[in-house]
């Protein structure tokens, strides 16, 4: 995998750098994938749904609104994450279970942590463009992480080498 400072010297501002408040909280620091989008607040039953499918690689996206009241990732949908073949998953929100995550083959990226758990009401979009923190953030984009930050490459674009 390129690292992220040298993706961004190839791509510069064609390509979307991930807010650097997000943290690294899974048991992989690098990966990288095609986006699949969620768009959320304090409500995971996207994301659950989600992980349950084959991730073939895709990393999730999830635009929790920023909100650290309610975790939207924790133990038990990182390890179906891993299970199901998810890259990662990037929250802009809250993640729980911090010591089990790190223990968790699954890039996880997180803007904090809570011990409150949301709640599974049926909510979210999935498969649609989102913004994060200011960055477009498309399904299929590429998303590479590592311990730089994010990027958000978009699909339209070949990656070097």
């Amino acid at each position: 995998m390129t690292p992220t400072c040298d993706l961004y010297d190839h791509f510069l501002d064609t390509c979307g750098v991930l807010p650097p408040a997000l943290r690294h909280y899974g048991g992989h620091g690098r990966f990288h994938g095609p986006a699949m989008t969620v768009k959320t607040h304090e409500v995971n039953s996207r994301v659950k749904e989600l992980v349950n499918t084959p991730g073939n690689g895709r990393v999730l996206v999830v635009d929790g609104g920023g909100s650290l009241r309610r975790a939207l990732t924790g133990d038990v949908i990182a390890a179906e994450a891993a299970a199901n073949g998810w890259a990662g998953i990037v929250i802009w929100g809250a993640v729980r279970d911090v010591a089990l995550l790190a223990e968790t083959p699954v890039g996880i990226m997180a803007l904090g942590h809570t011990p409150r758990k949301c709640v599974r009401k049926g909510e979210g979009e999935t498969g649609i463009d989102i913004v994060v923190d200011g960055v477009a953030v498309r399904p299929g984009d590429m998303i590479v992480a590592d311990e730089d930050g994010a990027l958000v490459i978009p699909k339209d674009l070949p990656l070097p080498g």
